[in-house]
């Protein structure tokens, strides 16, 4: 496995594991009460930051095992990176379409900000897919 695809691992199972984090963070807080109302922001701010230093620090780990060198990217590499790029703006995107619209609709901002952290986790884990995918089955030309 090349360096970049272990990157790519890590960054999809981050914004994944950051997310269910958050989830656990809110979701209980929400019982008995309307969803809508619960002290979202904090959990959020910090399951962000966390899933940011926890990227950094395995790209760091990553790094500092990988022989020197093999870490550069080659042509296949840049290839299936803008393959991933291309399928993860889609949910970026739509998530800041939906939080305009919600928005405009005068929504609360609980379901703005969590509409905005959804459409990030989505981009990663389905920029993350189609990379892997691409590194064990190779590029549709």
């Amino acid at each position: 496995m090349s360096y970049t695809e272990r990157n790519t691992w890590l960054y999809g199972v981050v914004a994944i594991a950051g997310y269910a984090v958050y989830l656990a963070l809110v979701l209980p807080r929400a019982i008995g009460h309307p969803i809508a109302e619960v002290a979202y922001q904090a959990p959020m701010l910090a399951t962000i930051g966390g899933a940011i230093v926890a990227g950094i620090l395995g790209g760091i780990v990553l790094g500092a095992i990988v022989p020197r060198g093999a870490a550069r990217a080659d042509v296949r590499d840049r290839e299936i990176d803008r393959a991933g790029a291309r399928a993860g703006q889609a949910f970026i995107v739509l998530g800041a379409v939906a939080a305009l619209v919600l928005a405009l609709a005068s929504v609360e901002p609980f379901w703005i900000a969590n509409v905005i952290y959804l459409g990030f986790v989505l981009s990663a884990a389905l920029s993350s897919a189609v990379r892997i995918v691409a590194y064990r089955r190779g590029l549709r030309a």
